[in-house]
């Protein structure tokens, strides 16, 4: 069955969000979680206006900052629009949390009992035209002599879990098989002086539950990292711009001291 269009309307916003895409810096921004717009047959998925606006239904302040931080670098950012609870744009397709019934104990109507079609329909017009968005990007850029870094741009709650006060971190430096350009962050961020890094913390990649760092980095062997920065850290302007400062003042500085491409042991 031909299923291409049948989610989105013509009044809805296209998918993939486009920024600085001949920018000259190496550097590739991408940001999975950066707006929470759902297709209008979608409605309001069944939950409040509130509810989607938490870091369930958007990673708070991650666009602010990686906008900021694209005009300083000069580097192409691409962004989803769609919320992570139509569609969670760093999980495979399939896995349980791709499309979550019930996330951090809030239900999600719209997210129950899917049909394969339905899920399928969302697989087509807003995961994979994101995907394709950010392997055309890497695939251009190579073109064009300049072998692309990825940043993977996120943004956690400060309480979840066993925090209910503050999480620790101020930042998180993920990494999964290639650590090159992760383990010089880890060390300027830490000499900073004022920050409590995470060293895949508060989360972890791995390659059944995360899409971006598997597939577009480790298997095409680009240095990259993932990137969490705390969320009240950056819910307004004045953190978001301290944030992106920050870190194209560093980024530069861990790729000089980034080990070459030696012995990593890709994905796939």
């Amino acid at each position: 069955m031909d299923i291409a269009h049948e989610l989105l309307r013509a009044q809805d916003p296209q998918p993939v969000g486009e920024e600085r895409l001949g920018g000259a810096s190496p550097f590739l921004l991408i940001a999975d979680h950066a707006g929470n717009a759902v297709p209008e047959r979608l409605g309001d998925l069944g939950i409040s206006p509130a509810d989607l606006n938490r870091h369930i239904g958007i990673d708070i302040g991650i666009h602010g900052v990686s906008q900021r931080l694209s005009g300083l670098l000069d580097a192409p950012y691409l962004f989803q629009r769609y919320s992570r609870l139509v569609i969670d744009c760093n999980r495979p397709p399939g896995h349980p949390t791709s499309i979550a019934p019930l996330s951090d104990g809030t239900r999600v109507p719209a997210n129950q009992n899917l049909s394969a079609a339905q899920a399928k329909r969302r697989e087509q017009e807003i995961f994979w035209p994101y995907q394709k968005a950010i392997a055309g990007q890497i695939a251009r850029m190579r073109l064009a002599g300049r072998t692309p870094v990825v940043m993977a741009m996120h943004s956690f709650t400060p309480r979840h879990g066993d925090y209910p006060a503050p999480r620790p971190w101020h930042i998180g430096v993920l990494f999964n098989r290639d650590d090159r350009l992760a383990r010089p962050l880890i060390d300027l961020l830490e000499a900073e002086g004022d920050l409590t890094v995470g060293i895949n913390e508060p989360y972890a990649v791995d390659d059944s539950g995360d899409y971006a760092v598997p597939v577009h980095c480790e298997k095409g062997g680009l240095l990259h990292v993932e990137l969490e920065i705390r969320q009240d850290l950056i819910d307004g302007t004045a953190g978001q711009s301290e944030w992106a400062n920050r870190l194209a003042r560093l980024l530069p500085l861990a790729l000089a001291a980034a080990a070459p491409a030696a012995n990593v042991d890709r994905a796939g």
